[in-house]
């Protein structure tokens, strides 16, 4: 699914951007699970590996992993690089229902 299609599948789509070989984005791969199960399906989760979706990375304006955005209606609405606490993160998705 391309990039465009992905933000715009669902009225709130949170996007996570990571790479593989990244120590950070590692330690947040259980916390993004988590907090795709505790959605449970309410918002698509989609998720980028930056070393293979050179072309997303880009035109959402990523410089630094991991990066999470939120999108709403297909926009950008929020935007957070760096590890995060799964709770703030759920909260911050939670409040674009």
């Amino acid at each position: 699914m391309d990039f465009d299609k992905a933000i715009s599948r669902s009225k709130v789509v949170l996007a996570e951007f990571y790479a593989s070989w990244c120590p950070h984005c590692q330690r947040m791969m259980p916390v993004v699970a988590q907090v795709t199960e505790l959605l449970d399906g309410r918002v698509p989760v989609v998720k980028y590996d930056i070393d293979q979706n050179k072309g997303a990375a880009d035109e959402a304006g990523v410089r630094s992993i991991p990066t999470f955005l939120i999108y709403v209606d297909g926009k950008e609405t929020w935007r957070h690089s760096g590890e995060i606490d799964g709770e703030v993160l759920l909260a911050k998705v939670e409040s674009f229902l």
